[in-house]
């Protein structure tokens, strides 16, 4: 009997593994969130407090928490004479006391919201057709026979092997003649040409573990292909389609180089903005900070509103019978 009882399972850890996975992980999570609250605390900082050594890190004991990267990151501002800024009337919200405490005056609105709208429009735009495509391409791989089924594969998947630098010069240069620099559908069509093949080796996972016995019976009940794929497959890949969006959207909503390369004015999104945003005499680091969080936001939300499905699509097909 204490034989039994001392026997445990070679599937479940024991209670030291266990000890030092959490561990692990706890040291991972504090590690990865480091940066993330240094930029928070950036983001309320004033720009003397963001360039102080040694660093300011606790707020109320170190420093007082301040709007101004915020208010910076909004509104563009001019430096104006003291006489002149006396003869305005009195200053309307917080931002407008901060901006004329340090002797300059609004200008107007910055072009950080236009890059931002940007950014939503081309990640969300390139991450729905990169799904639709994938999943398209990921059932015909799937339930089809396609000729040189794996060679195809793999040069979809080898697309994705491609450094960007290495087709920058080409691609910009083909933009140029169609004119699509600088525009959303360009940024759109590109993004998703790049997350599609991510898409359709991720999906074609998903969908071979549906089992082709339950099309086949709608098909039998008088449904057709379509029919089938849209109310047997679709609803059973749910879980994999929205983990290969949350990977999709990620890539489009970080993107750097293309943005860099492609955009300039009317269709360029935060991620190449954020950095160059200059205050008076240099980088206006809590601006670049405020920035940043907002830029976090949508990402944050995303995963956080998709999270259980991101799971069980992450191991979905884990185990197989």
């Amino acid at each position: 009997m204490s034989a039994a009882n001392s026997a445990h399972s070679v599937v479940e850890p024991s209670g030291y593994a266990k000890l030092i996975a959490g561990s692990l992980v706890a040291f991972y999570a504090l590690i990865s969130l480091v940066p993330l609250v240094w930029i928070g605390l950036t983001s309320i900082k004033t720009p003397t407090d963001s360039i102080h050594y040694p660093p300011k890190v606790i707020p109320f004991v170190d420093f007082q928490p301040s709007i101004e990267g915020y208010c910076n990151l909004f509104s563009t501002r001019s430096r104006q004479t003291t006489e002149y800024i006396r003869s305005l009337p009195p200053p309307e919200g917080a931002c407008e006391t901060i901006t004329r405490a340090r002797g300059m005056v609004v200008a107007g609105p910055s072009n950080y919201v236009p890059r931002y709208i940007n950014s939503l429009i081309i990640a969300f735009g390139s991450t729905f057709l990169s799904i639709a495509l994938g999943t398209a391409a990921a059932y015909a791989f799937s339930r089809f026979k396609v000729p040189l089924k794996d060679d195809l594969m793999f040069f979809i998947l080898s697309t994705r092997m491609m450094p960007p630098i290495a087709v920058a010069i080409p691609i910009f240069l083909m933009y140029r003649e169609l004119g699509l620099s600088d525009t959303r559908l360009g940024m759109i069509l590109l993004y998703t040409s790049v997350n599609v093949s991510l898409a359709v080796w991720l999906l074609k996972g998903f969908i071979d573990e549906i089992p082709r016995e339950y099309e086949e019976a709608a098909m039998i009940d008088g449904y057709t292909r379509l029919q089938a794929f849209r109310k047997v497959v679709l609803p059973q890949a749910v879980t994999g389609i929205v983990a290969t969006a949350i990977f999709c959207l990620i890539f489009a909503w970080n993107e750097y180089a293309f943005a860099v390369l492609l955009t300039s004015g009317a269709a360029q999104t935060a991620p190449p903005f954020i950095p160059i945003i200059i205050g008076e005499g240099g980088q206006d680091w809590p601006a670049v900070a405020a920035g940043t969080v907002l830029f976090l936001v949508p990402i944050l939300i995303f995963t956080v509103l998709l999270r259980q499905h991101l799971l069980r699509g992450i191991t979905f097909g884990a185990v197989r019978k």
